[in-house]
C-alpha cells in the first residue's frame, strides 16, 4: 500500500523522545521531511541527528506550546513552508491524586493537553485548508474511556482534548482535512518497563521480559487479549496510517491501540 506522503511535511510536537520520537522516524521513513519539536533549545537535536544520519530530511524546532508566544516560536521552524501534517503528541501529567490535586495542576495539565493542540491546530490548519489537504492526529489515552482514580487532572484534560478533536474534525473535514485521535493503552516505555523490572525484583520474578511482562499484564486484571503492552511502534503506525492517503475518509475517530484492553470492560 502507497501512503502518499512522500515530499509532505510533518510537524510533531514532542517529538524529542519517546513515542513522538518514533512517529517522526516512521514519518521520515515515509519520505516525509519532519518537524521535530522539542520544548525547550537544544531538546530535539539529537533525534533531528540521528534522522539525518539515516538520511532523512529533519529540522529541529522548539517552544513551549503553553504559551503563545511558545507556539509561534515553534512554527518559526518552518520558514513560512506549509505543513501537510500535524501531529499533536506533545502533553504531560502532574503527579496527584483527589485529596491533593487543586485548581492551578488542573489549570496546567489542560494548558499542556488541550491547549497546546489548539494553539498548533489554529495556527497551522489555514495552510491546509487553502491546498484542499491535511491530516492532524492528537495523541489521546485509554485512560479516558477507564480512567483511575489518581492524576484525575490528566485524564479529564485527555477527555477534552477527544471532544475537542471530535469537533475539529468536523470544523475541518469540508476542506480536505482529517482529525482524529489515537488512544493508547499502557505502552512499553523505557520508565514502565523500569517500573516493572523493579516490581519483578521484589516479587522474584526473574529478569526475562516476556516472563514480566506476563504476570505483570495478569496483575492488571488480565490487561488485554494480546497479552503484551503496546510498544511504541504500534501506536506510531496507526498514527502514520491515519496521516496517510489511504486513510482520506476516516475522520473524527477515536482509535484505540491497547490490544482490545477497552472491549474487556464492554
Amino acid at each position: 500500500m502507497k501512503l502518499g506522503l512522500d515530499g509532505k511535511t510533518a510537524f510533531v510536537s514532542g517529538a524529542h523522545r519517546g513515542t513522538g520520537a518514533v512517529i517522526a522516524r516512521l514519518l521520515a521513513e515515509e519520505g516525509m521531511q519532519v518537524i521535530v519539536h522539542g520544548p525547550a533549545p537544544g531538546d530535539a537535536d539529537a533525534t533531528v541527528g540521528e534522522l539525518r544520519s539515516a538520511g532523512h530530511d529533519a529540522i529541529a524546532a522548539h517552544g513551549d506550546l503553553t504559551t503563545d508566544e511558545g507556539a509561534d516560536a515553534a512554527i518559526a521552524a518552518c520558514e513560512g513552508g506549509p505543513v501537510d501534517v500535524l501531529i499533536n503528541n506533545w502533553g504531560g501529567v502532574a503527579p496527584g491524586r483527589w485529596e491533593d490535586s487543586d485548581p492551578g495542576t488542573w489549570h496546567a495539565d489542560y494548558e499542556r493537553n488541550v491547549l497546546s493542540m489548539v494553539r498548533l491546530s489554529i495556527r497551522l490548519s489555514d495552510g491546509m485548508k487553502a491546498r484542499g489537504w491535511g491530516r492532524i492526529v492528537n495523541l489521546g489515552t485509554l485512560g479516558t474511556i477507564q480512567p483511575p482514580a489518581r492524576t484525575p487532572h490528566y485524564y479529564a484534560a485527555k477527555s477534552a482534548l477527544a471532544g475537542a478533536s471530535a469537533s475539529l474534525a468536523r470544523e475541518l473535514g469540508g476542506h480536505g482535512i482529517t482529525v482524529n485521535l489515537v488512544s493508547p493503552g499502557l505502552i512499553r516505555t523505557d520508565e514502565v518497563e523500569a517500573h516493572f523490572r523493579a516490581r519483578a525484583a521484589r516479587k522474584g520474578w526473574g529478569d526475562d521480559w516476556a516472563e514480566i511482562e506476563k504476570r505483570a499484564m495478569k496483575e492488571m486484571g488480565g490487561g488485554n487479549p494480546t497479552g503484551r503492552m503496546s510498544t511504541r511502534e504500534d501506536v506510531a503506525a496507526a498514527v502514520v496510517f491515519l496521516a496517510s492517503d489511504p486513510a482520506a475518509h476516516i475522520n473524527g475517530v477515536n482509535l484505540r491501540v491497547d490490544g482490545g484492553a477497552a472491549a474487556l470492560a464492554l
